[in-house]
């Protein structure tokens, strides 16, 4: 009888530990929010949608392009709102939103997007779409002319592109996209995944004909982007609290993992300004911001990183912004100039920031 009491006992403690240690304290169950802003905030609300989740600036034009979805309403009722693509020009003085949706986009819940230049001055827009119809996921490509989004076409890999999260575009028909889960349903498995910090997650490259995966063992692989000098991709692993930094092979686009970026943190999209900085919207406490997705008055912390780096070459982390939830869900911050925007996953505004120390 002592033994199994004391075989229950080791049970149970071991239990609590996994849970303790290996689930509320990497979920910054723990974690202390003193909230900070060396800057002016000021919130826009979104008039015709919700869920500002990724943004991107054109360093040339400082034109912001904004992906928005109202995913609680459509989680209620699917395909009931449709998505938009705003954009917001940082260099007006007084800057506001304009949708730039084509009409003819139809069935369109963007999620992570990407802007690509070629050297004639083309500019083009990669956009994540989750469509209710098959293919369920696709990358839409659309052409920035005369101040208009033209729809060009829509990619799609049933087989490899099964829960796409970002996306990075590394030429004019040419992107990266990552895939969040390893398993692409709901259930058990995906909820595993989730919790236990499983990495699986993968990214898939296409280079303008086909997909295929150039990295994988990735803890919930989210936000992705590109270097300054297209030399290196960034990954952010949600769950696994940091930054994958990969050399790219420019030829067959395969990716190499060189270093990682440890945040402490759920960090979500990244953008790169045109120094060459990091800037990634993060989620301190991961299981607030999943009881925020179930309910809007469960409030979630929201952070901003910077990440640069020093004289040495070293990559440093600054935390620029952090509040306690009166802003929920914080997914992503552009910067250009002097002026930041900070998006949401299902908040029905964005923040405009001028931020006093860049």
């Amino acid at each position: 009888m002592k033994r199994k009491i004391v075989v229950g006992l080791l049970l149970v403690s071991s239990i609590f530990s996994f849970v303790f240690f290996g689930i509320l304290i990497p979920a910054g169950t723990f974690k202390d929010i003193h909230p900070h802003f060396e800057g002016t905030v000021t919130k826009i609300n979104l008039a015709e949608t919700a869920g500002p989740e990724d943004i991107t600036i054109d360093p040339q034009s400082g034109i912001a392009f904004i992906s928005a979805d109202d995913r609680r309403t459509n989680i209620q009722s699917p395909g009931s709102i449709a998505g938009a693509i705003f954009i917001m020009n940082l260099s007006d003085s007084l800057p506001g939103l304009r949708n730039v949706t084509p009409a003819n986009t139809g069935d369109f819940h963007p999620h992570g997007i990407s802007l690509w230049t070629n050297p004639n001055g083309k500019k083009f827009l990669f956009v994540v779409n989750h469509r209710q119809k098959n293919p369920a996921h696709v990358i839409e490509r659309f052409e920035w002319r005369n101040d208009s989004l033209i729809h060009l076409e829509s990619i799609e890999d049933k087989n490899l592109m099964t829960s796409p999260n970002d996306v990075v575009a590394v030429g004019e028909r040419a992107f990266y996209v990552t895939n969040d889960h390893g398993y692409s349903e709901k259930g058990i498995g995906r909820t595993l995944e989730e919790y236990l910090q499983r990495a699986i997650a993968y990214v898939n490259y296409f280079d303008g004909e086909s997909f295929k995966t150039v990295a994988g063992n990735i803890a919930y692989a989210n936000g992705i982007n590109l270097s300054s000098d297209h030399t290196q991709i960034f990954v952010a692993a949600t769950s696994g609290r940091k930054i994958i930094i990969y050399d790219r092979d420019l030829n067959s686009g395969v990716l190499t993992p060189i270093e990682e970026i440890e945040t402490s943190t759920g960090v979500d999209n990244i953008e790169v300004d045109a120094q060459g900085t990091l800037w990634v919207g993060c989620h301190p406490q991961l299981l607030k911001f999943v009881s925020h997705a179930a309910d809007p008055k469960n409030h979630s912390p929201s952070q901003v990183l910077k990440i640069f780096k020093d004289t040495s070459g070293k990559y440093r982390t600054e935390e620029v912004f952090l509040n306690d939830g009166d802003y929920s869900g914080s997914s992503t911050a552009a910067v250009y100039k002097d002026k930041m925007l900070i998006g949401s996953v299902f908040e029905k505004s964005l923040l405009f920031c001028t931020l006093t120390d860049k």
